[in-house]
């Protein structure tokens, strides 16, 4: 592990909050939630899920009606993944490797995919799974910085560059892009920059970042989970 590596779920996490990254890091148990890990799976599950029942369905951690689910599903299986992003159905519903535990010269962690492009010669596309659901347009920026430190990773073990990553919500079943851009790259920059530095509590805050995080008997503010929402 190169000297200063910090992990993605620390990114993800200064990117937020700062002073939830401080409390985070005082934890013994930083492992996934079980509620979270059930929804992150379901992103191994489309081919099964595209043929699935109504009742089945329904017994699926799933955000949506079990027609929606499988109508998002088969829109993807049926040229928007290669129209929108370059890349078979195939790809995404079966990757070339899963869960990959990746080491970059700053970063390192799990990409829960890594698919194979449109052509050989095309980069890998990493792939960050989210547990929660995404904003109207794009992706949260904490989970766009994630996905740039694992495109970050991904092309120091490739040693070629990796242009964007994508993010998965597979409980509405939802697909989004982030490319690496002059706006994506400064917030990752960020958010290694304040991993690095934080020596003590930073400075509270008193915003919209508050009610959903779970840190709010030491830090002082009304909270509630934020798991549910980023699956951290």
């Amino acid at each position: 592990m190169p000297s200063g590596s910090v992990a993605f779920g620390d990114l993800t996490r200064a990117a937020y909050c700062p002073r939830q990254l401080y409390y985070a890091r005082r934890e013994t148990d930083r492992s996934i939630p079980d509620a979270q890990r059930s929804r992150i799976d379901l992103a191994f599950r489309y081919p099964d899920s595209v043929a699935a029942s109504d009742a089945d369905l329904v017994d699926r951690p799933i955000d949506v009606r079990p027609t929606v689910y499988r109508d998002r599903l088969r829109t993807l299986r049926d040229g928007d993944l290669r129209e929108r992003f370059g890349i078979p159905w195939r790809s995404l519903a079966i990757p070339d490797r899963t869960r990959a535990f990746l080491v970059g010269r700053s970063c390192h962690g799990i990409a829960h995919k890594v698919l194979s492009g449109n052509d050989a010669d095309d980069p890998p596309l990493p792939a960050l799974v989210s547990p929660g659901t995404p904003p109207d347009q794009g992706v949260w920026e904490p989970q766009a910085v994630r996905a740039v430190a694992i495109a970050k990773a991904l092309a120091w073990e490739e040693e070629r560059p990796i242009p964007r990553a994508l993010v998965e919500y597979p409980a509405v079943g939802i697909v989004r892009e982030v490319t690496l851009s002059v706006r994506t790259k400064a917030a990752y920059r960020r958010a290694l920059r304040t991993t690095r530095g934080i020596d003590g509590p930073p400075p509270r805050v008193s915003d919209d970042r508050c009610p959903p995080c779970e840190y709010r008997d030491q830090c002082g503010t009304e909270t509630r989970s934020l798991r549910s929402r980023l699956g951290l």
